[in-house]
């Protein structure tokens, strides 16, 4: 990694694991193996901005919007595979992409497995930014999208969002706002465990 760390694909650790290599890579990782429309690769970057946007409308906890747009994460790692290929590779690819999530979720603060509901909406949400990628970008037709990632379509304001962008821009715009949940994530622990003090009773020291 440009970072300079080293990271294990069979052993990942979370101390290896830093989110300026994650929004670089992720940065430079191209959707739908580059076959798509415009003057710059729709990258995966990109991608995950809109994935978190669309589920912070439904939401609003930081811990989960940060786990949305980490949501593929991994493939600063081992890039983005299309489906076919990953059921190819089996069960193997499948192990290690998991290792590397729950080293990317320990490292940021969010439990190794989220939790099922929390799951099921990030992959929602991943599957309406396919669907439009499809039809926008990758040359699906409206009927062959629906078929395969189903018809539910984003409101018209995030029709610019799908508009690729240079991989420099994409990277800023990640590390800004995982800044942001960051943030967010931080002070909402630091308030639970105020409270928690509270209730138990302890003092400040």
């Amino acid at each position: 990694m440009l970072s300079g760390r080293r990271l294990d694909l069979l052993d990942p650790s979370p101390l290896d694991v830093e989110i300026a290599d994650i929004a670089h890579g992720l940065a430079r990782v191209a959707r739908w193996n580059g076959q798509t429309l415009g003057d710059h690769a729709f990258s995966v970057a990109q991608h995950s901005l809109i994935v978190e946007e669309i589920v912070a409308a439904s939401i609003s906890d930081p811990r989960w919007r940060l786990a949305a747009l980490l949501h593929d994460a991994p493939e600063y790692v081992i890039g983005d595979m299309i489906s076919p290929f990953k059921a190819v590779l089996g069960i193997d690819y499948k192990a290690v992409e998991h290792r590397l999530q729950a080293a990317i979720h320990i490292r940021f603060g969010l439990p190794p497995e989220l939790p099922s509901a929390i799951e099921k909406q990030i992959k929602a949400a991943d599957k309406v930014s396919a669907r439009e990628e499809a039809v926008r970008l990758a040359g699906f037709s409206v009927a062959e999208a629906n078929m395969f990632f189903g018809g539910v379509t984003v409101d018209a304001e995030f029709g610019e969002r799908f508009e690729p962008s240079p991989a420099k821009e994409m990277e800023l715009a990640f590390l800004g706002r995982f800044e942001t949940l960051d943030l967010e994530l931080r002070a909402g622990n630091s308030e639970r465990f105020s409270n928690h003090r509270r209730r138990s009773g302890a003092t400040p020291s």
